[in-house]
This record gives C-alpha cells, structure tokens and sequence, in this order.
C-alpha cells in the first residue's frame, strides 16, 4: 500500500542512489587503480596485485549496476537525459570494462608468461580507460552536460585527474595488503598520484559554483559560506596528513599500512558531499529536480520495498568477503 504522502520518495532513491555510487567509486575505484598501476609492477608483483583485489571485485561492481538501475527505474526522465547526452563516454566505459573482465579471466589461465603479459596489458588499458571515460562523464555532468570546447577540455581534466584518484585508492589498497618491496613501490605511486588527485578535487571546486548562480550562492552567500568552510579545510588537513604519512612509511611491523586507505576514502567521500550539496535537488543539473523526474509513487514505492531487501543482502555479502580474505594478499590462483 503506497503512503497517503509519497513526496518522501524521490528523495530516499536519490539518497540510495547517491550512496551506491559512492560505494562504486570508492569500492571499485581501489581495483580500476591497482589494474591501472599494473603495467608498473614486475610480473610476480602483478600476480599479487591481482590477487589482491580477485576476491572482491565482482562485489565491487555490483554497486554501479544498482546505481544505474535505481536510476534507470527512480527516474526514468532523468536516466534517458544523461545517458542519451553521455552515449559516447558510456559505450567506452563498457567495452573498457568488458576488456578488464576478460582480461582478469584469461591472464591466469594462458600457457606462456608471454600470453599472460598481454592480458596484463589488456587489464592495464582496460581499468585506465574505464576510470578516464568515468571521469569524463563526470566533468560533462558538473558542466551541466554542454559540449562546447571549453567544456569538453573541463572534462578532460577531470578524467585525468579521477584516472589518477583510482590510482592513488589503489596505490593505497596495496599498501594496506601488501608488503616488502611492492608496499615501497605503492608508497611511491601514492606521493605520485597524490598531488595530481589535489588538482582535480581543487578544479572541480573552482568549477562548481560558476555552473549556476544557485550553487554559487549555495557555498558562498552568508551565512553558508561560514558553515561550510570545515569541509574545504577538513580536506587540506586529510591531504597534508597523508603527504606527511607517505613520507615516513612504512613504520615498522607494518603499523599504520591501513591510514593511506582510509585518507583515500574520506577524500572520496568529503569530495562526493560537496557535489551532493552543490546540485540537490538536482539530478539533471539546472534542470531536472528529483521530483520532476522520478517515477510514480506506485512504482516508487514497489521499487523502494525490493531495494531495502538487496542492499543489506549486497551489503552482508561484501563484508563477509572482506572478513574472509583479510591480510596481506598472495598470489591469484585457480589451482
């Protein structure tokens, strides 16, 4: 029975929605950056990073099939507008990913180091085009999905720079599961991409609020401007702190290999609240709201029923597997 007032709705699909993709980004972004650093590692470091991220990454990616499914079902409006403006970028995004699946499949099942070393290839380019293609799509979006030049060269710059994010998530997942020489290798990926990923989080907060007069006075009229200066500094603090703690790693015993992952991910996650402030309610950014664009409550409601019993399934499922296969990664095999 759909409630006598539904208005509720919308809000609770975007909330779920918004949550599946910062999973996604954050979940598989860890496993697109170690494919992307692959092509840097020797062969026997290749088969730990894969082995690494092996047991997870299919739960990984099951967040960006909810997200776009909620999208697709919540606001079917919405769902027709993005990805008929971002067609391109979303067909790259699939063969890319396609690549990578088949590719992880493959390298540990050839004869030869020969054969193996071309699917490492394969994985390499497939993870780096996917993260590039992502981050592409969401420049496109934070320009309101316009395709003029120096827009397309604002997307650009995202994509180099959200490629560069999942490398550092990724640099900083190996750090936390593995160790010797391949852990001062990741530490030396992370300080790398480190500061490319500063670059992009400052682009995109200098680009924002020139989208639209709205978010502009959403960060900067009085007296928002104050209430919301802990987010850019908190941000400063979590990337001097890693700075400082890529420069002194690793400590011994192994202690602390867990901080560079969880500063990746409060990046992450204080970069995506910022983006969520900026455009709510939009989810066509100046154009279309959540309640301009979702679905009948009926539907709303029927949908919402089923989401709230496959996420904690999604959810249980995932933590079982990361209890499971905690520790240091080894060697992927199938034998």
């Amino acid at each position: 029975m759909v409630p006598a007032d539904a208005s509720w709705l919308p809000a609770a699909f975007a909330f779920l929605m918004g949550a599946s993709i910062l999973a996604y980004v954050i979940l598989d972004g860890y496993d697109l950056g170690v494919g992307i650093l692959l092509g840097r590692a020797s062969p026997e470091e290749a088969d730990i990073m894969v082995g690494s991220i092996g047991p997870f990454w299919d739960a990984n990616e099951t967040w960006l099939v909810m997200a776009i499914g909620l999208l697709l079902v919540a606001f079917p409006t919405a769902h027709g507008y993005i990805l008929t403006a971002l067609y391109l970028p979303v067909a790259v995004l699939l063969l890319a990913l396609i690549a990578r699946g088949v590719a992880f499949e493959f390298r540990a099942k050839v004869a030869t180091p020969e054969e193996k070393a071309l699917w490492n290839r394969v994985f390499t380019g497939g993870s780096l085009i996917a993260g590039l293609a992502q981050g592409f799509m969401l420049g496109l979006y934070i320009v309101g999905l316009e395709m003029t030049v120096p827009h397309l060269a604002f997307a650009a710059l995202t994509a180099v720079c959200i490629a560069a994010g999942y490398a550092f998530i990724g640099a900083a997942w190996l750090i936390f599961k593995t160790e010797g020489e391949l852990q001062q290798k990741a530490i030396d990926w992370a300080r790398t991409t480190l500061w490319l990923v500063g670059l992009g989080m400052i682009a995109v907060s200098l680009a924002t609020p020139l989208v639209s007069e709205r978010i502009f006075s959403k960060w900067f009229a009085f007296p928002y401007i104050i209430l919301l200066a802990p987010l850019p500094l908190v941000t400063a603090a979590v990337f001097v702190g890693l700075w400082y703690m890529l420069g002194r790693m690793p400590f011994p015993r192994d202690r602390w290999s867990w901080v560079p992952l969880a500063g990746a991910v409060a990046l992450f996650v204080l970069g995506f609240h910022g983006l969520a402030y900026s455009f709510w309610p939009y989810v066509v950014p100046e154009k279309l709201t959540i309640w301009q664009a979702a679905a009948a409550p009926e539907s709303l409601f029927i949908i919402f029923v089923g989401a709230c019993i496959v996420l904690p399934v999604i959810v249980a499922y995932s933590a079982l597997a990361y209890w499971v296969f905690r520790g240091k990664a080894t060697t992927l095999r199938y034998d």
